[in-house]
């Protein structure tokens, strides 16, 4: 467990790395969840007091322990907000109005992503001695870039469904919408947990052509 031989000095980072993201990325993650609904013309996030960036409000406990248990002993951060509660029929543009809500949280992690990799850059390029921040920003980056990576895969209950489903025709949606939101979760934990694509999990796909290509471009490593 990576848990057991880091040094005092990057278990520190760790922590910070989780505070950061349970009280600044999750909560931005979630806020622009609700803030695109209510642009477009949903007010159900604003009505349960959502539409904030106050991390009390988006704060899910189980999610927020998920989140410091992996990172702490496993060397990867996995957890969840408290979900934004989104009225798809409220909105204008349909399924594409919905698949911009969706989109929304993804991509906030994105560009918090390329925020925490310019100082990183920086540092990296100049040679500068802090380790700890460097640390700190690297974990940061990698984290936001993996809730990306993670939420846009087209299984309920990610995000990334309800894209897939702007994408596809209308009569194929009607049809695959349905059997996707009933029995997405166990699809999910099939997919992430067992090596059924020869001998690689989703994860190993995912993460592996598109997250580490990501981290390095961001980077420069």
């Amino acid at each position: 467990m990576p848990f057991l031989n880091m040094s005092p000095e990057e278990l520190l980072a760790r922590v910070v790395v989780i505070a950061v993201m349970l009280l600044v990325a999750f909560p931005i993650h979630e806020f622009s969840h609700a803030l695109a609904a209510f642009r477009l013309g949903d007010g159900t996030a604003k009505l349960f007091g959502r539409l904030t960036l106050d991390p009390r409000a988006h704060f899910d406990p189980v999610g927020g322990l998920m989140l410091a248990v992996s990172f702490l002993f496993l060397g990867f951060g996995f957890g969840w907000a408290k979900p934004t509660p989104v009225n798809p029929m409220n909105l204008r543009g349909g399924r594409w109005g919905e698949a911009l809500v969706a989109a929304a949280g993804p991509i906030s992690n994105l560009v918090l992503a390329i925020a925490g990799a310019i100082p990183l850059r920086y540092i990296l390029a100049t040679h500068m001695d802090v380790p700890l921040l460097t640390t700190i920003l690297y974990f940061f980056v990698l984290i936001n870039l993996l809730l990306m990576v993670f939420n846009l895969i087209p299984i309920p209950p990610l995000d990334g469904s309800k894209v897939l489903y702007a994408f596809l025709d209308p009569q194929t949606a009607w049809r695959v919408r349905p059997v996707l939101e009933q029995y997405g979760t166990i699809i999910l934990l099939v997919a992430v947990f067992l090596p059924i694509f020869g001998g690689q999990t989703l994860l190993d796909i995912v993460f592996g052509t598109i997250l580490t290509p990501l981290l390095r471009l961001l980077v420069g490593q």
